[in-house]
């Protein structure tokens, strides 16, 4: 692989949000509904077009106490309704500031009910498609995200993970288990070379995962986001894989 995107999620109370997007070439900024507000989102904003890299709204459940991160049971038709709102408003702020929303990635439990559930995968696909069919969706490798999304004529960009770690049926290891998160930098550079070099990845249980590694993700909040982010773009450049975002004008799988 000669190239693939850094991403990292942003605008979710932290103050290395700046110092991130030197290392990263597109960013996920909450939309209010686990973190942030209007005023965050348009000082995000500022600082991404500052920094040159790829703009996209992170939509969430509304559920600020558990930062969007709790399983909540909502009709498809409300998932619709909320991720349309949310990606609505950073679209207008994004031509606030005369640049494109360049992609949308929920956040969260949406994210990860959404990977398994395919009627949710289809309305966050038809919500981001009513809005702007330009938009790239980005979703965990071989979900149902990736599928509705294709499905309904989106353009996509498959998502791994250098910060989390993975079961044996290619799922994100549950944030509940001990074993969830990567902290150590040298286990998640090896987890990073893996996946891009190999396109897959070794689960928990030792069994091997193939899955498509396109655009490799930061947790923003994470202990060790700064440290990661620094030390995978140093690993990508020696490893002479250049870091960009995904294209607008790149053709549906």
């Amino acid at each position: 692989m000669n190239s693939i995107d850094l991403n990292c999620d942003m605008g979710e109370g932290f103050t290395h949000d700046e110092e991130l997007m030197k290392f990263v070439s597109s960013v996920n900024i909450a939309c209010g509904f686990h973190a942030g507000d209007t005023t965050v989102m348009r000082k995000t904003v500022e600082l991404a077009v500052k920094a040159g890299v790829a703009i996209g709204a992170h939509p969430s459940f509304r559920d600020l106490e558990n930062f969007g991160r709790k399983e909540i049971e909502i009709s498809p038709d409300e998932v619709s309704d909320i991720v349309f709102y949310q990606i609505l408003n950073m679209k207008l702020i994004c031509e606030d500031f005369g640049v494109k929303m360049h992609h949308v990635k929920p956040h969260g439990a949406l994210y990860n009910q959404a990977a398994k559930d395919a009627k949710l995968a289809e309305a966050i696909a038809k919500a981001v498609k009513q809005l702007d069919e330009n938009l790239i969706l980005y979703g965990l490798a071989n979900s149902y995200l990736i599928y509705e999304a294709e499905k309904n004529g989106l353009r996509t960009t498959s998502e791994v993970f250098a910060d989390r770690t993975y079961e044996a049926n290619g799922s994100l290891t549950p944030r509940s288990a001990a074993n969830a998160l990567i902290t150590d930098v040298n286990l998640s550079l090896a987890q990073v070379l893996e996946m891009v070099q190999t396109q897959q990845v070794t689960a928990t249980s030792g069994e091997i995962v193939k899955i498509k590694a396109e655009t490799i993700c930061i947790h923003g909040d994470g202990e060790n986001a700064l440290e990661f982010a620094m030390k995978i773009n140093e690993l990508l450049r020696a490893n002479s894989v250049e870091i960009v975002p995904p294209s607008i004008f790149a053709a549906v799988v």
